[in-house]
């Protein structure tokens, strides 16, 4: 497994809605799919982890695996499109993001998928975002990670050797092109790890 180590620019005012070239560091995978990373992106991110923690509505889930019934190993909430957001700063975020990749995207970031992982038990199985217009259209799914490290690993859909994204407190990572289509993610089990939130940014009709 490869690790991926990025040296971005602080991104010190996303009020500004103006983003630099030299903070993102692009990375092309197969089949026209591609990760953006930007190191220290989020500004207030230690305010937005306490805000999220304290005062988001926390829901957990159920669901089928394996002919059983298991518990979801991570809250989550959603914000639909037209919803606020739990913090001001998110909302400069989105619209920020929005206007960065408007050539390449074409519309904005409308929702905002909010997922809490406790500890190291939290995590999430490899998946790709494909249900809606990601499974025949590119796309992206914006991410901002809060609180602790944690790893998120890429690999093509179907199998193969996976990529290391370690993702920390304010980082920001875009996977663009046909990467919910051509690619997998997930976010795996570790020994030790403390609290760490991920807010995902998605366009109209993605999930």
């Amino acid at each position: 497994m490869g690790g991926v180590d990025f040296q971005g620019s602080l991104f010190a005012d996303v009020a500004e809605a103006t983003c630099s070239e030299r903070a993102f560091e692009r990375v092309p995978l197969s089949r026209g799919a591609w990760v953006d990373v930007c190191r220290n992106w989020l500004p207030e991110a230690d305010d937005v982890l306490e805000t999220l923690v304290r005062d988001v509505p926390w829901r957990a889930e159920r669901r089928e695996m394996y002919e059983r019934v298991v518990d979801v190993p991570r809250l989550l909430h959603t914000c639909f499109e037209g919803e606020a957001l739990p913090h001001p700063a998110l909302e400069r975020a989105r619209d920020v993001l929005s206007e960065h990749y408007r050539d390449e995207l074409g519309e904005p970031f409308v929702t905002a998928g909010l997922c809490f992982y406790r500890d190291g038990r939290d995590s999430v199985a490899w998946h790709g975002d494909r249900i809606g217009r990601g499974s025949t259209h590119d796309t992206m799914v914006a991410i901002v990670s809060l609180g602790d490290t944690r790893r998120l690993l890429l690999r093509p859909a179907g199998g193969g050797p996976s990529l290391s994204f370690e993702t920390g407190h304010g980082d920001l990572v875009v996977m663009g092109g046909s990467c919910q289509r051509t690619w997998e993610h997930c976010v795996p089990k570790t020994a030790h790890a403390g609290p760490r939130l991920s807010v995902q940014y998605r366009p109209a009709g993605v999930f």
